[in-house]
């Protein structure tokens, strides 16, 4: 932005939404309690009283209530949790993380993320430029080869983390079940190298997963080591993250702290996705596609988190954890104003924008950052409110989750947007 206030709210606490650092939630070495330089003013400090926080916000409150019917409703598995300056003001868990075992879903079930682990491409290539080690206008033929002469002279870093890449990549082979980490990296690898430029470079392209997989190829050029290897050391571990990570499927099988997938079938039944890798959803959105067939995510994609961690990594962004505050304003920066509806989707309700792999939103005066995904099975959402110190997490586990509702639920209860 051009100005150095918006609303009378000063640019230096843009990215200050850190505030307090929650006992026990730690913002990668930040002390717990201590308050964080830029911090938002102490009038809605994490110690006032219940009262000063929005009602609809509160246990018991609307926000609180509408969840509970969902889940009353069998349209809800999963965990909502809003954090106020690092505290914790409202936590929920509904549904079974694994039905088969009787395993509640808790605060610290792991959700996949889909979509909603991109921004983590997009932070471990703004680490490296932040060293030195990458240009955001360098090409891609930079690092990499084996891509179409246009793409790899024209096609910049800037571009593939903004979504303005104008290429277009063939459809996965959704049915392919893979047996390891070895076997995921080479068919992404082999399946990114097939994109094709078909608008010039710097135009809307409409999520292409070659963006996806171009980025973390580059991590990898320039580090040596896998991304998954790299977002586990620099941003999971820098945050604390520790019930976070790129799970493979027999962890997904074994492992009783991360949430199964239920999806529903044509026939109106729900089944454990994981379980049963011999179907697939009838979702028009995803025909065929099953979410465990993937031996472990796509580099560049998905990953598992819990709420928590999710709270962690926003703090981890705020307060100079994983990225210095200039870096951490060019992640989050509106590049792309989105006025009109897109991809069959309304809309947006709100003056939207693309940042980098992740969309920003003006709502009652202030920005609104975050990322959201979905799978068969699977539905994630993360929501920071700089200006005000929040963070909301939604982590969903069956189908028929109303995600953007909830969301937007989730928005009106904190900015007080009707």
């Amino acid at each position: 932005m051009d100005s150095d206030s918006v609303r009378g709210v000063d640019r230096r606490r843009l990215l200050g939404w850190g505030g307090l650092a929650a006992a026990g939630v730690v913002a990668g070495g930040a002390l717990a309690g201590t308050r964080l330089a830029h911090a938002a003013p102490a009038s809605t400090d994490a110690d006032a009283p219940h009262d000063r926080l929005p009602p609809d916000t509160l246990p018991g409150g609307a926000y609180d209530r509408y969840v509970a019917e969902l889940a009353a409703e069998g349209r809800f598995s999963g965990v909502v949790l809003l954090s106020h300056r690092g505290r914790t003001v409202l936590s929920r868990s509904y549904g079974m993380a694994d039905r088969e075992k009787g395993i509640p879903n808790h605060e610290g079930t792991a959700f996949n993320l889909a979509s909603a682990g991109k921004p983590f491409g997009a932070v471990a290539i703004l680490q490296l430029a932040q060293q030195g080690k990458v240009s955001l206008s360098d090409t891609v033929g930079t690092y990499l080869t084996g891509y179409a002469k246009d793409i790899a002279e024209q096609v910049t870093i800037h571009h593939v983390l903004s979504g303005t890449s104008g290429m277009d990549t063939p459809d996965e082979d959704v049915q392919r079940i893979f047996q390891s980490r070895e076997e995921v990296h080479e068919y992404y690898e082999q399946w990114a190298r097939q994109a094709k430029l078909v608008a010039a470079p710097g135009t809307p392209s409409h999520h292409a997963g070659s963006e996806v997989a171009i980025r973390a190829q580059i991590v990898e050029a320039v580090t040596g080591t896998t991304y998954w290897d790299y977002v586990q050391e620099n941003i999971f571990g820098r945050c604390g993250m520790t019930g976070t990570a790129f799970y493979t499927r027999p962890q997904w099988l074994t492992d009783e702290h991360i949430a199964h997938p239920y999806m529903r079938l044509a026939d109106g039944s729900q089944v454990d996705a994981v379980r049963n890798l011999d179907k697939g959803s009838p979702s028009l959105y995803a025909p065929g596609k099953n979410p465990g067939r993937c031996f472990i995510a796509a580099p560049g994609d998905s990953g598992f988190a819990t709420a928590p961690d999710l709270v962690r990594f926003a703090h981890a962004l705020g307060d100079g954890t994983v990225l210095d505050r200039p870096y951490a304003e060019l992640l989050t920066g509106a590049k792309i104003p989105h006025g009109s509806a897109q991809d069959g989707q309304p809309a947006p309700a709100y003056p939207s924008f693309g940042a980098y792999t992740m969309p920003v939103h003006i709502v009652n005066g202030q920005w609104v950052f975050g990322r959201g995904g979905g799978n068969p099975g699977v539905g994630a959402n993360w929501n920071i409110y700089p200006y005000t110190g929040w963070v909301g997490v939604i982590l969903g586990n069956s189908d028929d989750l109303p995600l953007q509702e909830m969301s937007e639920r989730e928005i009106q209860a904190v900015t007080g947007r009707g």
